[in-house]
């Protein structure tokens, strides 16, 4: 038994069926309520049906579960160049991409916004192939500054949620804000005083507790779930492709971005699992897959992935990096995006359950944005640089009509998130400013 418990500690190492298997849930408990919430959400914002909004959470799970395989176990392997990572990586929807993709599908489709994934793919293989001579842009001051306007940037989608969503009749009342911070008490409760899986497990369990007290004020709508069918394939352009250029704008900053954001993930991977830093092979071929996947994912209704963070830290805690793991992990995604009647359960959390599970990952995303600027002194460059960008950035996108003279392709680009502004702020004035004025 002993020897078969250190196959866990091993890239390639077989672990038997009852060790792994509960590793690999561990996983999917920890990613899969923020793996789907974004596909809800932009359902939401694009008007789609039932039937439609299931089709895009089916195409989240199983998106997410490709892309994991494909990040485990690289394929195309030529010399130094392959398709994959080959690490102990979860792939799910990003929510980095969540107030972009609200603007773009608010205004144009879903169509649009999977035209501009398409896009953000091609630049993100862009990025893993001259990765080395473009990472000098991206310190941890600009893309923790980048980090930190995305997590400002989701903070009125979860209120919003919170008090019922803007579409609901009963936005804004009482048992809307009960059950919402019933949820978010029961997630920070566990996150602060739960251990292992009850830890690991934080906002699955608020959720739940979250729908059982909406459940009793009448919230939930079972409807759905008997219309649903037990099976269905994803379907290839079933909400069709199209490519507006001021969203590809938009949506290629952000896949720049996170394919060097992607660096940070695949590293704290390797430094907290395996005790050593990625190599160039690994790096080059994880970003490069991250962008063929997207690609891949767009033709199937995907929203854009990227690597869990929760996933990361779990391995750092346990150690275990068998990719069997994972391989699991991702057969659990796959199994359940492709029944319809899983993905129509989904689509009954009430908004008020997600905004209060959500806030709370919002918040960890600016802080993580935080712990990044902050491991570069705060000398009087670097708090113009980040504060210049976040005043920019959240100042443009919150006065409603500061654009309205400009063409509409502007407005969508720079002043619908905070993201773009304060990426190409942070990145023109971190090369501008003279660096021998720190002090």
């Amino acid at each position: 038994m002993k020897e078969t418990s250190q196959e866990l500690f091993d890239l390639n190492g077989k672990p038997s069926m009852v060790q792994a298997l509960p590793l690999a849930l561990q996983h999917v408990v920890a990613m899969i309520v923020g793996c789907v919430t974004p596909a809800i959400i932009i359902s939401g914002v694009a008007g789609l049906s039932e039937s439609d909004s299931i089709i895009l959470i089916q195409a989240a799970l199983v998106m997410s579960a490709i892309s994991t395989l494909v990040q485990l176990f690289p394929f195309i392997k030529t010399g130094k160049f392959q398709i994959g990572s080959g690490l102990p990586v979860i792939m799910g929807i990003s929510f980095a991409y969540v107030p972009t993709m609200q603007a773009i599908a608010g205004a144009f489709d879903i169509a649009t916004v999977l035209g501009a994934q398409i896009v953000g793919g091609v630049i993100a293989i862009i990025v893993g192939i001259f990765i080395k001579q473009i990472r000098r842009f991206f310190p941890p001051l600009i893309t923790g500054t980048v980090v930190f306007a995305i997590g400002l940037s989701l903070y009125p989608t979860a209120i919003n949620y919170m008090a019922g969503g803007v579409s609901s009749p009963s936005y804004g009342s009482w048992q809307n804000w009960l059950v919402a911070f019933i949820t978010l008490i029961v997630v920070t409760a566990l996150n602060h005083y739960g251990k292992g899986i009850w830890k690991l497990s934080s906002i699955l369990i608020g959720v739940l507790v979250g729908y059982v007290v909406a459940y009793g004020f009448g919230m939930v709508d079972f409807s759905a779930v008997a219309d649903a069918s037990w099976f269905q394939l994803p379907s290839p352009l079933h909400f069709g492709i199209k490519f507006e250029p001021s969203s590809c704008v938009t949506i290629g900053v952000l896949f720049a971005i996170n394919s060097i954001q992607a660096i940070g993930d695949f590293s704290a991977t390797t430094t907290g699992g395996l005790d050593r830093m990625p190599t160039d092979e690994e790096l080059n071929g994880g970003i490069i897959a991250y962008g063929c996947t997207n690609i891949f994912c767009a033709l199937f209704g995907g929203l854009p992935t990227a690597t869990y963070s929760q996933n990361v830290g779990i391995v750092s805690s346990t150690k275990v990096v068998a990719k069997k793991v994972f391989g699991m992990a991702a057969g659990i995604l796959l199994i359940a995006g492709i029944i319809p009647k899983f993905s129509s359960i989904l689509t009954t959390i009430p908004y008020c359950v997600l905004g209060g599970a959500t806030v709370s990952v919002f918040a960890s995303i600016a802080m993580t944005g935080i712990k990044l600027i902050t491991t570069q002194p705060m000398t009087y460059r670097n708090t113009t640089i980040v504060g210049l960008s976040i005043a920019l950035g959240m100042g443009i996108t919150q006065a409603n009509a500061a654009l309205a003279t400009f063409p509409a392709w502007v407005t969508t680009v720079f002043g619908k998130t905070p993201v773009v502004v304060a990426t190409i702020t942070a990145v023109l004035l971190n090369i501008l400013l003279p660096k021998e004025h720190e002090n």
